[in-house]
């Protein structure tokens, strides 16, 4: 060993006094390890094995071999080119001086034939080495941070993980920890989180027979070229039965291939429970003097006792600075291995492949089943949009086919009838005629006529409908991810409650009280409760206040541009009103959103819960009512609250006493309803679904890049060498969870429901939108995240739950926006009620009320009284009110009560129809396909007839012993001795007998 130098090894802090002269030696079997931050830590395994301290295998080790990146495939494996990484752990640390003149040693003396001690003292204990004068001091908080990792690492070692650091990166200033779990660690863990692994025996799924399975595959034929080219994706005519991992029955399963039984996924998140399993509770201080130090000392002593620092306690505090697990390689280049990120990018991730189904499996495989779900989830949703879509194109169609064909927009057209309205506003504007609301009219026949209501009843259905094929679908993957009987485990405490008990633990032992295990309760979160109940309402203010300022700028606007001298601005007053406004509404909202976002965030964090699970539930609900309020509340407005509050000509209602509360057009709120829903569900999915995560990610790489740009040549030209995999990762976005994925899409799924009786082009819309997000995402999943931690979910949890209240919801909204909103339930009255001929001949004069002129409050008048070249003595207004001729004049008039009534009527009908039918939908479909519910129940009958095999097999084989070991039994007792010598002998032969039994 005094020739090539291949590594100084020394014992982890706590044996490093031990007087074994095998503690420091060099040996070819070992890595060499770069300096941190003030001394060089490593261990010598043979060392520690004679001890009993660690296995073998647990090596924390460093390597700077000649050519390392040929054999770890660039970060994959550890150096050695054999085990592979399944985790990596990043940090950041600060070089001294000395440390990068010792890292330059070790480098340069690769080759040469002094050992280590030559050319430095060793460090002495604590692997700390004493600082000449003129050297800084380490800084504090980095020496504790240190100080935690290193236990951390050893406990993690103690638990059976392999460590390898790497602090020689392109990237300055970040150590890289590689972490790989051997192949006992994998079944231990495996057996404890009760993973379902397939076993040897293999059994045929049932298939259908006759007819069924003629139009099965004539169905695969057709649908082949829009197949994803993925092994996994393909027809599966035989399945391996399935069991949870279990040590003493491994020969259950098929370990032929013991590299490939647990797959990438499976090992990281083994890994990643293991970490978050694993604590650190004895960070030792070894700097700082005097009062400060003794005060630490007492602290530490008190967070021993009742703290501990997991994985995300350590991420939380900085100790670390991120944990992933790494892709399996790259997916673009000309001499890329195959590897399963290349496949999805080819055959996923790829806009040329929208009209391919997703390889959902391969996604669940790479990604993990939470993944997995989400886009199963969004390809069933957009799948069942082309039946919405290709009916709502019908109901366009038709509202096109019967605009000339349709008698109340045909007479506001006519120019004969000549009715002249009362003005829109006080003073400065005038009269007009209803035919210049002619094209108004008949563009808000297109979304308001018969088809539309029974189109609002199809998309009820439909959303009933959506949910059950869901959950049948959700069975599926189920059964075929082998998640059947699979329950969720409570979690880990998140890192902020564990801190947060800290805190209440300290205050206690302050006060010298005696603490058992402590835990928040009601009384520690009541201001958080109170803060969010205040908070929520506040914002809930805020966009009702946003929205009256629309409403605000809506009517001066209008009062503006009825003075405006030119006569195009005049004529499109309504038009360019409603489009500015929309606008508004859309950028408010647009802001807003990312604005609510944060806050409920930040009120979900000040409640401290305890677990992921229930941390991102109560972070879902807030989020989405606030986001739900912000996007509907400006169309909740249109549809049920404009001109509803406007009162009548000589009686208006005014706000701020002067500004006129506006009013509908001649043919209803509907088409400006129309208008609004469209562009702001437009709006959002262009803006920010597509345009954010599409523009946001390249804006990032772009600064990046013009970082990198300024950089020094020498360093630019470090940067571009090829970079390992860790290190490539580490510069990718990292997971921020789905709820901002499942956000939006519930956010469409509510355009698509909610109001689609005044837009039945919204599905076709989301449909597009749909086919364009999922190959965003799945882009985004592949290209730009780092790679997630595999969760096992056998749903899709709270966001279930919040479907079906928003298609309940639909079904009431639709039936108030057909029944207040539109003209349907008024033309229906006059119809069966007032029309003389039986037809709809005559109902626009029916909805219009009398006014005279002279009855106008003192200053509202029009000032331009002759505008229209005649004077005026009775103009018209929509609204039921008796004549002024009449002794009650401008009450309402019973027309209004009856059309009300009707009204009240309908939408009582109409509710419970329509709930009824989609509560029918929901019991007659089963959530549980009868196939997959067989196969299911043939699982449980193999798996009980191969456990009663085996033990008949050992049943068998005891009864052979037995009988083997009383046929020589008996032998032994039959033999006659002969002599002595022979007796002797034959008593030996019984031993061996036995022995051998």
């Amino acid at each position: 060993s005094d020739g090539l130098f291949h590594g100084v090894e020394f014992l982890p802090e706590d044996f490093r006094d031990t007087p074994n002269e095998a503690t420091m030696r060099l040996d070819e079997k070992y890595s060499t390890l770069p300096a941190e931050e003030k001394g060089i830590h490593i261990i010598n395994i043979r060392a520690i094995e004679d001890i009993g301290y660690v296995r073998t295998e647990s090596t924390l080790l460093n390597s700077f071999s000649q050519d390392p990146d040929a054999s770890c495939k660039y970060g994959l494996y550890f150096r050695d080119g054999k085990r592979k990484v399944d985790y990596i752990l990043v940090y950041h640390y600060k070089k001294t001086s000395f440390s990068r003149t010792l890292t330059r040693r070790i480098h340069f003396n690769d080759m040469g034939p002094r050992s280590i001690k030559q050319d430095q003292q060793l460090p002495g204990k604590g692997g700390q080495v004493n600082m000449e004068d003129g050297e800084h001091h380490m800084d504090y908080h980095e020496d504790d941070k240190r100080f935690r990792r290193e236990e951390y690492e050893s406990n993690l070692m103690q638990a059976g993980l392999e460590l390898e650091r790497d602090e020689d990166t392109k990237i300055h200033g970040l150590g890289f920890v590689k972490i790989h779990a051997p192949w006992n660690v994998l079944c231990r863990e495996a057996e404890f989180m009760k993973l379902k692994m397939p076993t040897k025996k293999v059994y045929q799924i049932h298939q259908p027979h006759g007819l069924l399975k003629k139009i099965n595959s004539v169905v695969q034929k057709m649908t082949e070229p829009i197949q994803p080219k993925v092994a996994e994706h393909k027809h599966q005519t035989v399945k391996r039965l399935s069991y949870p991992f279990s040590r003493e029955k491994q020969h259950l399963f098929d370990l032929s291939d013991k590299e490939s039984f647990f797959d990438s996924k499976t090992r990281s998140t083994i890994v990643y429970e293991v970490l978050k399993r694993t604590t650190c509770t004895k960070a030792k201080y070894s700097m700082g003097k005097g009062e400060g130090r003794k005060k630490e000392t007492t602290l530490l002593n008190k967070r021993r006792k009742c703290d501990k620092y997991g994985i995300t306690s350590l991420l939380a505090n900085g100790v670390y600075s991120a944990a992933y697990p790494l892709h399996d390689g790259d997916y673009e280049g000309d001499h890329v291995e195959p590897n399963d990120r290349k496949l999805l990018c080819d055959e996923w991730a790829s806009y040329g492949v929208f009209y391919k189904y997703q390889p959902i499996d391969l996604v669940r495989k790479y990604f993990g089943e939470k993944i997995g779900l989400y886009f199963a989830w969004l390809g069933v949703y957009t799948q069942m949009l082309i039946p919405a879509s290709i009916v709502g194109i019908i109901v366009f169609l038709y509202g096109c086919a019967t605009v000339d064909e349709n008698i109340p927009s045909m007479e506001m057209c006519n120019q004969r009838n000549n009715i002249t309205m009362c003005p829109l506003c006080d003073k400065t504007c005038s009269y007009w005629k209803l035919s210049s609301a002619c094209a108004t009219s008949r563009a808000s026949h297109l979304f308001d006529n018969p088809a539309t209501v029974f189109f609002s009843v199809f998309m009820a259905l439909w959303a009933a409908t959506f949910m059950e094929h869901w959950k049948r679908k959700q069975m599926r993957l189920n059964y075929r991810w082998d998640l059947t009987g699979f329950e969720e485990e409570e979690d880990h405490p998140r890192a902020e409650y564990e801190a947060k008990v800290l805190k209440k633990s300290l205050r206690k032992e302050y006060k010298n009280k005696e603490t058992e295990k402590e835990k928040l309760t009601w009384k520690d979160r009541f201001p958080a409760y109170l803060t969010n109940f205040v908070s929520i309402i506040f914002m809930i203010g805020l966009t009702f206040a946003i929205v009256f300022g629309v409403i605000i700028y809506r009517i001066s606007t209008a009062a503006a541009l009825a003075i405006s001298s030119s006569p195009a601005g005049r004529s499109n007053i309504r038009v360019t009103v409603t489009a500015t406004a929309v606008i508004i509404n859309l950028v408010v909202i647009i802001i807003l959103d990312e604005v609510y976002g944060c806050i409920a965030r930040w009120l979900t964090e000040i409640e401290v819960p305890k677990t992921d699970k229930s941390f991102e539930e109560r972070l879902i609900f807030k989020a989405f009512l606030l986001k739900f309020v912000n996007a509907y509340t400006p169309i909740f407005y249109v549809a049920f609250f404009k001109g509803r509050f406007v009162g009548r000509p000589g009686d208006y209602v005014y706000i701020f006493h002067s500004l006129r509360m506006e009013e509908c057009a001649p043919g209803g709120c509907l088409m400006e309803l129309c208008i609004q829903l469209s562009i702001i569900m437009l709006g959002k999915q262009l803006i920010q679904n597509n345009l954010f995560e599409i523009g946001i990610p390249k804006m990032k790489k772009l600064i990046r890049y013009l970082k990198l740009k300024r950089r020094r040549p020498v360093a630019h030209e470090e940067h571009m060498k090829k970079k390992q995999r860790y290190e490539v990762d580490y510069n990718l976005e990292p997971f921020a969870g789905l709820t901002p994925e499942y956000m939006e899409m519930i956010i469409q799924f509510g355009f698509v429901t909610l109001f689609v009786a005044s837009f039945p082009l919204a599905p076709l819309f989301a449909l597009l939108n749909n086919i364009i997000e999922i190959r965003l995402d799945a882009k985004k999943f592949v290209t730009e995240l780092r790679r997630p931690v595999a969760v096992r979910a056998k749903d899709i949890g709270i966001w279930y739950n919040i479907l079906r209240g928003v298609g309940k919801l639909a079904v009431i909204i639709n039936a108030f926006v057909i029944s207040f909103t539109s003209d349907f339930i008024p033309r229906l009255v006059y119809l069966y009620m007032y029309s003389e001929s039986g037809t709809m001949h005559g109902f626009v004069n029916h909805t219009l009320s009398y006014f005279n002129v002279s009855d106008f409050q003192e200053g509202t008048a029009p000032n331009d009284a002759m505008e229209l070249g005649y004077p005026v003595q009775i103009c018209r207004y929509k609204d039921y009110r008796e004549p002024p001729w009449s002794e009650n004049k401008y009450e309402i008039a019973k027309d209004f009560w009856a059309v009300l009534a009707a009204r009240l009527a309908f939408v009582i009908v109409f509710q419970n129809l329509v709930m009824f039918m989609s509560d029918f939908v929901d019991w007659i479909i089963p959530d549980i396909p009868k196939d997959i519910s067989q196969q299911i129940h043939k699982e449980k009958v193999l798996m009980v007839e191969v456990f009663m095999k085996e033990e008949q097999g050992k049943l068998q084989l005891l009864e052979t012993w037995r009988d083997k070991d009383k046929r020589k039994g008996e032998n032994c007792n039959n033999h006659s001795p002969r002599s002595s010598m022979s007796h002797r002998g034959s008593v030996s032969s019984c031993h061996s007998c036995h022995v051998e039994v």
